[in-house]
């Protein structure tokens, strides 16, 4: 028998190399660069809207605030003006959420359905369906505002909180219920067929075996249609009537706005509070997007 060398002994301990190579200085000074590259708007905003109009109009937007100052937060969420509306953006962020959380919840539940029974319960036309949606999933949906706009104002939805609802959940339906199919499709087909032999049904193996294992495609779920509805400015703009204009819609007023003087510290403020929700959603998931995608989610 042969002693076994370094290279293969795994409770071999050494010193770890004290000298940095060339190539890891290059990786590490590339990483810095691009993350500041990406970051600099956000910093750059954010320093903004904490200073005084005084400040600002000395010309130099990388200077630091003379003073946490956070007035202009104030306004922009209760008292910046869009036209002769002064009420800020917490209408328009209300609003958001009344879109944003039933919509979500709605185009995730259907889409995971869908994309189970097109996986285990291949019903006849299920490869039609299928091919429907992939044609959806790639189809600009600009193409079907004026179409939706005439039935939707036919059928008394125009400009109401349920309309808009019902457009983001079929607009979301063609993308989720692709990536759903794919992972579960990625899942053992013995799996399943131990189900059955055990006497469960298709609600029983959905809810108690399949759901739970797509808990980080469901998460990935969440985060498309979180960012893709909450930054929607078309679809709000057409579909939500004045009375349920989201945040984007507010916040696009009150940068635009032509009256009186430019309050950038305000319109930088404004757009934080805008970006608060997907940063957060993002900061709080995104090892469970990586474990979803790593899961299946891109598998076909």
């Amino acid at each position: 028998m042969t002693a076994a060398t370094p290279r293969h002994n795994p409770n071999a301990n050494g010193p770890k190399p004290t000298s940095v190579s060339l190539g890891r200085v290059g990786l590490y000074a590339f990483i810095i660069v691009t993350a500041l590259f990406f970051l600099m708007p956000l910093i750059v905003m954010l320093i903004t809207s904490l200073k005084t109009m005084e400040q600002i109009r000395q010309g130099s937007i990388f200077e630091l605030p003379w003073s946490l100052n956070f007035d202009a937060w104030v306004k922009a969420w209760g008292s910046a003006c869009t036209g002769l509306n002064c009420t800020g953006v917490k209408v328009g962020f209300v609003n958001s959420f009344k879109i944003l959380i039933p919509s979500t919840i709605l185009s995730i539940a259907l889409a995971a359905w869908t994309g189970y029974m097109l996986s285990f319960w291949r019903a006849r036309g299920s490869t039609v369906i299928f091919a429907i949606l992939l044609v959806g999933a790639f189809i600009p949906f600009q193409v079907f505002i004026y179409p939706l706009v005439r039935v939707f104002s036919t059928v008394g939805l125009f400009g109401t909180l349920p309309g808009i609802i019902l457009i983001h959940t079929a607009f979301g339906l063609p993308v989720l219920s692709l990536l759903f199919r794919n992972f579960f499709t990625s899942l053992p087909i013995d799996l399943f067929k131990a189900a059955r032999v055990d006497g469960a049904g298709i609600w029983q193996i959905f809810r108690h075996i399949m759901l739970p294992m797509a808990t980080p495609m469901v998460v990935v779920a969440v985060i498309l249609q979180v960012t893709g509805i909450w930054n929607d400015f078309i679809l709000g703009v057409v579909f939500a009537g004045p009375a349920n204009m989201p945040m984007t819609v507010q916040l696009n007023n009150i940068v635009n706005a032509t009256q009186g003087v430019k309050e950038y510290n305000v319109n930088m403020a404004a757009t934080m509070i805008t970006a608060i929700v997907p940063l957060a959603v993002y900061f709080l998931s995104g090892r469970w997007f990586v474990r979803g995608i790593a899961a299946g989610a891109v598998k076909g």
